[in-house]
């Protein structure tokens, strides 16, 4: 079982301007991401586990993170940086690129979210 541990303030302030999809965003965009022709997941495990764990992130208080949920945000920021330039500006680019990382909570065509919450 996880423990609650205390994220360093840039690691959350960070992780939320980077994610600048709402919860609602997302929930709503993996939903669409699992829908098939034939069926569609239950919407609580809809989308991919990392999209999921990023909702649930989305969806606590600082105080109530584990020692997981700060290793999802760290893994989460790295991988949006790496795909994305530092400044984060909206930026077009390929659909699957852009779908990728609406997974992970980051439209690339949206502007950065303020951090603040």
């Amino acid at each position: 079982m996880s423990r609650h541990v205390e994220v360093e303030t840039e690691l959350w302030d960070e992780f939320h301007r980077v994610v600048n999809m709402t919860s609602r965003e997302l929930s709503e965009w993996l939903r669409t991401r699992s829908a098939h022709e034939d069926a569609e997941e239950l919407p609580d495990h809809s989308g991919t586990p990392t999209g999921q764990r990023v909702l649930d992130i989305l969806q606590k208080r600082r105080v109530d993170l584990t020692d997981d949920d700060e290793r999802v945000m760290r893994k989460v920021v790295d991988k949006i940086h790496a795909e994305r330039r530092d400044d984060l500006e909206p930026t077009a680019g390929q659909e699957n690129w852009r779908h990728r990382l609406m997974s992970l909570g980051h439209d690339p065509l949206k502007g950065v979210r303020d951090g603040t919450r």
